[in-house]
């Protein structure tokens, strides 16, 4: 896994959201300036 850089590009993801829509990362986000946070939980 590469770490992002300031500057860097974030990279093209398709993501499964619950209830079987996807989102596309960073084509779906309305604003250039947002934070992605991942929560994997805890099981």
């Amino acid at each position: 896994m590469n770490k992002l850089n300031p500057g860097d590009l974030f990279p093209d993801l398709t993501l499964k959201l619950v209830g079987g829509k996807t989102l596309s990362l960073p084509g779906d986000l309305e604003s250039p300036m947002t934070v992605v946070l991942f929560y994997r939980g805890h099981w």
